[in-house]
């Protein structure tokens, strides 16, 4: 391991007892894909797709769960933005990455309803007038720094980036989507080890039952 995931094994070591089983292994699972995908050198689909995992580890719950991934995962930003008290999420979001942030957010690639509209054929306009309004949404966020809604955004965008590599709907290594997934992988590298510490220094935060227990 290096890096973030080798500091944050060590943490979790000096903290054994203080967390819950169901969340120490939840962590336990996202520190070992962070460290894999920090060992990962010039491939950045590899990259994305490891700190994918690691972040999926930390937030997803059990399955049964009724909500959907969007309440999931606005259920779980909530929680850890109530608890960090030195914003580093924000700090994240708004001094290291504007720049990606804004550009993500203006990239019809990763924007769903595009590709809704492209398979179905949809001439009127609706996914156009979405994006816009979407983007207008995003970007007074960015303004305004409201972290949760710019969170929620970003990570609207990046499941679609997830889903055109996991499900196969993108070229291994492509020229078309480089700026997307190194974007990406780096904003996933910056915040999912903020994640994992917050969860952490909080083991009094339930983020419910883990999919895959150890039997």
């Amino acid at each position: 391991m290096t890096a973030h995931a080798q500091a944050l094994k060590t943490k979790l070591k000096a903290q054994e007892g203080r967390h819950a089983e169901p969340a120490r292994i939840r962590i336990h699972r996202a520190i070992s894909w962070l460290g894999r995908a920090e060992a990962e050198g010039s491939d950045l689909d590899a990259r994305f797709v490891f700190l994918w995992i690691a972040f999926n580890a930390a937030y997803a719950q059990e399955f049964g769960h009724e909500a959907t991934q969007r309440e999931q995962l606005r259920a779980f930003f909530a929680r850890l933005l109530a608890v960090d008290a030195t914003r580093r999420l924000h700090g994240v979001l708004f001094d290291r990455y504007s720049g990606p942030v804004r550009v993500l957010i203006d990239n019809r690639f990763v924007f769903e309803p595009f590709w809704r509209a492209l398979r179905e054929h949809d001439g009127s306009g609706s996914w156009e007038r979405a994006f816009e309004a979407g983007k207008k949404a995003a970007l007074r966020a960015v303004v305004t720094q409201d972290t949760q809604t710019v969170l929620g955004i970003v990570f609207d965008r990046l499941y679609v980036l997830r889903n055109q590599l996991v499900h196969g709907g993108a070229t291994w290594n492509s020229k078309v989507n480089r700026d997307q997934v190194r974007d990406g992988a780096n904003l996933l590298h910056s915040l999912v080890p903020v994640v994992i510490d917050c969860m952490l220094e909080h083991p009094e935060l339930d983020f419910g039952g883990i999919a895959y227990p150890v039997v």
